[in-house]
């Protein structure tokens, strides 16, 4: 029997970040997905095509103070999470990962819910900057064009 989409994304995740076996890495659970939302409501997205999700979008909310901590390796992605406040003005934003499914790919699903999530949180947050972990070339590309979209300047911090 064939995996589910839902299958399909949680291996490709673990495939792409092997978060399990990295406790410097934010593993993305169903208890990680709560307290992202409670950041912001936009923090993750989902496209489903009737079958099940085929992209994933995880975008974390934080402080400009935390995002120089963690591109300068003083804190952890983990902790970057951790640390991050509720209910606060929140003034750089991490795009912490994107997944799509092979087949999805190079259609711009990704992309459209991330520039989709950002436009929301611009509204109540004074986003003025985008940083990122480059963890493959397709990411690294993918944050520069998203980026670019939204005029933000983008920090990266190298695996």
């Amino acid at each position: 029997m064939p995996l589910s989409n839902y299958e399909r994304m949680i291996k490709l995740a673990d495939d792409s970040f092997a978060a399990k076996s990295d406790p410097d890495q934010l593993d993305v659970d169903q208890e990680v997905i709560e307290r992202l939302q409670k950041i912001h409501p936009d923090s993750v997205s989902e496209y489903d095509d009737g079958n099940g999700p085929v992209a994933w979008v995880v975008l974390l909310p934080t402080t400009f103070a935390l995002m120089q901590q963690f591109l300068d390796k003083e804190i952890t992605e983990r902790e970057l999470y951790d640390l991050t406040p509720f209910n606060i003005t929140y003034d750089a934003l991490y795009l912490c990962s994107a997944l799509v499914l092979d087949e999805y790919r190079r259609k711009g699903i990704a992309k459209r819910l991330a520039l989709e999530a950002i436009a929301k949180m611009r509204r109540n947050h004074p986003i003025k900057a985008l940083f990122v972990w480059v963890f493959s070339h397709e990411g690294d590309l993918a944050s520069a064009t998203i980026a670019a979209e939204v005029s933000l300047p983008l920090y990266k911090r190298l695996k």
